[in-house]
């Protein structure tokens, strides 16, 4: 299943998803896409080219769009949902919570362009905040996919999946880690690498990073498992807790604010079923405009400062008699 451990090669996630919709729109007729004049970014202009019929540009009215899909849904189609995180979190929330949510319907959200990687727009643009507002919401599935063909199973995988999702896209290319068609099941993550002493868990993108740590940390002599953790909600617990206790150590990592995302979300199994040492990689602040891979490196996320954290952890462990961190 694992591609490429090194990330030597990039592939768009976004393509990935635009040619998923059009490709899910030739077998499943239910399907219908709207998006938030924003197509062409998102790439679900794809699925407008082949079905216009089915295809509704809305506009840059986020909430309209959300409402309009709600009522798609009422009718038995299949909606999916298309803008920038930042703003289907924010701008639309409010018929996201109070209708989609709400009544359980069958509504995928994108929300495309997340984390940093709309880099050059700056901070009005960059979604830090999508997976803690949106993993709140009962009922809401919340996935974060790590490449391209991760990006395509997911497509497939939700639309068959019943609910209200959303689904986390970078805008960046993404180093390559699995080929198309993976195997990809919603709720349950997968193991990238085996290993004892640590355990790196990551969603996204960011992924590839981790997997640069464990090499770093290899030839430090530290043996780090790498999980990714597509799925955010619902999380699987199992997975974690089987790693936590194997390597009684846990370093998470996403592209997303440290308060109240994945971490979070993964702090939350730790303290109630197994506590032991863990630490938090990710956001701490607004970021700015620049080039993506040092966007990511100066806010905390490269694969120095993970391995780092890794090792720390290790320390942390030795010194674990579980009465105090």
């Amino acid at each position: 299943m694992l591609a490429n451990e090194g990330g030597k090669r990039y592939c768009s996630v976004r393509e990935a998803y635009g040619k998923a919709l059009a490709e899910l729109g030739r077998t499943n007729e239910s399907v219908v896409v709207l998006e938030a004049d924003v197509g062409g970014s998102t790439k679900s202009s794809l699925f407008g080219g082949e079905f216009p019929e089915r295809y509704f540009n809305m506009g840059i009215c986020e909430l309209n769009m959300v409402n309009t899909a709600a009522g798609l849904a009422m009718e038995g189609f299949t909606p999916f949902v298309n803008t920038f995180a930042v703003f289907m979190t924010s701008r639309a929330l409010d018929p996201i919570q109070s209708m989609i949510a709400y009544d359980g319907l069958n509504v995928k959200l994108a929300g495309a362009y997340c984390g940093l990687s709309d880099s050059y727009d700056g901070a009005s643009h960059q979604a830090i905040t999508d997976i803690a507002v949106m993993r709140t919401i009962p009922g809401m599935t919340v996935v974060s996919v790590s490449d391209a063909a991760e990006a395509e199973a997911a497509v497939r995988a939700l639309a068959d999946y019943p609910g209200p999702a959303f689904l986390r896209l970078s805008r960046a290319d993404a180093p390559v880690i699995y080929e198309r068609g993976c195997d990809f099941k919603v709720g349950k993550g997968i193991v990238c690498r085996d290993g004892n002493d640590v355990t790196l868990i990551g969603t996204g993108t960011v992924v590839s990073r981790c997997l640069e740590a464990a090499a770093r940390l290899k030839e430090l002599g530290i043996d780090a498992a790498v999980i990714d953790m597509h799925t955010i909600k619902p999380i699987d617990e199992s997975l974690i807790l089987k790693y936590a206790k194997r390597t009684k150590a846990i370093v998470t990592v996403e592209e997303h604010s440290v308060c109240g995302g994945f971490g979070s979300a993964v702090a939350e199994v730790i303290v109630k079923r197994y506590p032991i040492p863990m630490d938090i990689i990710g956001i701490e602040t607004f970021a700015e405009s620049g080039d993506y891979e040092e966007l990511l490196d100066k806010f905390g996320l490269g694969s120095q400062r993970i391995t780092e954290a890794c090792r720390q952890i290790v320390q942390r462990k030795q010194n674990w008699k579980g009465d105090s961190l």
